[in-house]
């Protein structure tokens, strides 16, 4: 199996697949908050996401997936690989979300959210790349261009920019509550879980059906608590109250008593 043997246009839309995860993610709790944080900073470390993503999607595409197709890896060795990569990539978002300016300025949260996109959007692209070659048939029914192959690749893309964005925003969390070594630790076992599940929806797509509901549970605490945690407290009021009157005008508008279109000349 060769990324040679995909063509080009189907390596460019696996990519455009995984950059979706990038607007799902951003569209569901940044552009909620402009205006709130700093938000070029959010777009540099999502860039910083996207090139450090790819480093690690090519170790774990070289070194795990190739190695598990070739039947050089047993399930210890695997895991432990996993593990290690997992520990870094964290150690990555300690370092960036941890140095003295962005903790003063109390943007680790929004920070990791968007590092985590940039991250997972790699993470999947190349997954992806790897799902539409027909050199997996034989170890996946479910590879090749196909629109169930697309309709995973879309699953894998969200899943993997959510997953890893939730991951990095309660990492960011911790920093700034001054925890750093045991969130370093479960957000590496954590990660790890998240990108075995990943791999193993290659060949097993229904392992999304486990994956979802564990980042839906994560989403409320991450839009009320772990994002405005980022916030300074008056800008924290503010959003909260923004929120409410947002609330209020949309239920307002749909409770609203509609008047009658009156013609009348004069």
């Amino acid at each position: 199996m060769a990324i040679e043997s995909v063509p080009l246009y189907q390596q460019q839309i696996a990519f455009a697949i995984g950059l979706l995860g990038i607007y799902s993610g951003w569209r569901g709790i940044i552009s909620k908050m402009t205006g709130f944080f700093d938000v070029s900073g959010a777009a540099k470390n999502l860039l910083y996401g996207i090139v450090v993503g790819m480093i690690f999607a090519v170790i774990i595409d070289s070194y795990v997936l190739f190695e598990i197709l070739n039947f050089n890896l047993n399930i210890f060795t695997m895991s432990a690989l996993i593990v290690l990569i997992s520990l870094s990539e964290t150690a990555f978002v300690l370092f960036i979300l941890g140095r003295p300016r962005v903790v003063a300025l109390r943007a680790s949260p929004p920070n990791g959210w968007a590092l985590g996109l940039g991250m997972g959007s790699m993470h999947s692209s190349v997954l992806i790349v790897r799902l539409f070659d027909d050199g997996l048939n034989s170890f996946s029914e479910y590879s090749g261009f196909t629109l169930f192959s697309i309709i995973i690749a879309l699953s894998v893309s969200i899943t993997a920019c959510i997953g890893h964005a939730l991951i990095n925003t309660w990492q960011g969390t911790q920093i700034l509550g001054d925890n750093r070594f045991r969130p370093l630790i479960l957000a590496s076992i954590i990660r790890s879980i998240l990108t075995t599940s990943l791999l193993l929806c290659l060949f097993i797509p229904l392992i999304m059906i486990a994956i979802i509901p564990l980042l839906a549970l994560a989403w409320t605490p991450a839009q009320k608590n772990w994002m405005p945690s980022g916030m300074t407290p008056s800008a924290r009021q503010a959003f909260r109250r923004t929120l409410r009157q947002s609330e209020k005008h949309k239920i307002a508008a749909d409770y609203r008593i509609k008047g009658n279109i009156i013609d009348s000349e004069e």
